[in-house]
């Protein structure tokens, strides 16, 4: 049942983020998943397409072989290839994307059940610029904030797969050293952005509102540049009692 329940929200939040007119993904960019329980998850396969994905274009995982290669610094990529069909529970299913390594460690957090990454036509013309890293510490207005949390993970452009995945891994872990909580927002430089959250909800509504975020950010500069919310309005923001509410009722 909570295979079924899972499937169903991954494919409609799948779809949702490879609808044409967001040019959040094209062709078989991006990737999305779900957990199911604490030993497998779900994941898109390699080479499908998020706007018309099915049911057989995606590929159930057990947790502990991928999250045992992200220990592993020697990896060739025929190994890595072997290691990801080597996780899927039915062995005639599909070759699950690589980027499932990431999807594997960041469903392992805490409260984090979805998870979707996208390229982002307007989020990568910011992370292929030298902006990349300012756009991803500052946030412009409060439903940034609400949605998309205080600050994201900024990744320095990493080779995908199993290396990005560990970039991703350290990275994340220092964020929530920090901030005490998981981040809803990865910037991954040169590449595009990972969303996830306790719901699909959360996912897409971090993916759209950083798009937002990024449009407002490349508009800025007609005008002179950004001007950024000032760090302590930034956390009244994140603490107000009427937006944790507003939080709960987006099931965001």
């Amino acid at each position: 049942m909570k295979n079924n329940e899972s499937l169903s929200n991954l494919l409609n939040l799948s779809h949702n983020l490879g609808d044409p007119s967001l040019e959040l993904a094209i062709l078989g960019e991006g990737n999305t998943s779900a957990q199911i329980d604490n030993k497998t998850f779900l994941v898109k396969a390699s080479g499908s397409c998020l706007a018309t994905l099915q049911p057989t274009d995606v590929v159930e995982c057990q947790f502990e072989p991928l999250l045992s290669m992200l220990q592993n610094q020697l990896m060739s990529d025929q190994e890595i290839v072997d290691g990801l069909m080597h996780s899927r529970v039915d062995s005639t299913a599909k070759k699950p994307s690589v980027e499932a390594l990431f999807h594997a460690y960041l469903l392992s957090l805490p409260e984090v059940q979805f998870v979707g990454h996208t390229h982002s036509v307007s989020i990568n013309q910011i992370l292929c610029s030298p902006q990349a890293k300012q756009f991803a510490l500052h946030k412009l207005f409060p439903d940034d904030v609400v949605c998309c949390g205080t600050e994201s993970v900024f990744v320095p452009y990493t080779d995908p797969g199993l290396k990005l995945s560990q970039v991703i891994q350290a990275e994340t872990t220092r964020f929530m050293q920090k901030h005490k909580t998981y981040p809803r927002v990865i910037l991954l430089e040169n590449h595009g952005i990972i969303t996830l959250g306790s719901s699909p909800q959360a996912v897409e509504a971090a993916m759209l509102m950083a798009d937002k975020a990024a449009k407002i950010f490349v508009g800025t500069f007609a005008l002179g540049g950004p001007s950024f919310l000032k760090a302590e309005d930034v956390h009244r923001i994140a603490n107000r009692i009427d937006e944790h509410y507003r939080q709960r009722a987006l099931q965001i």
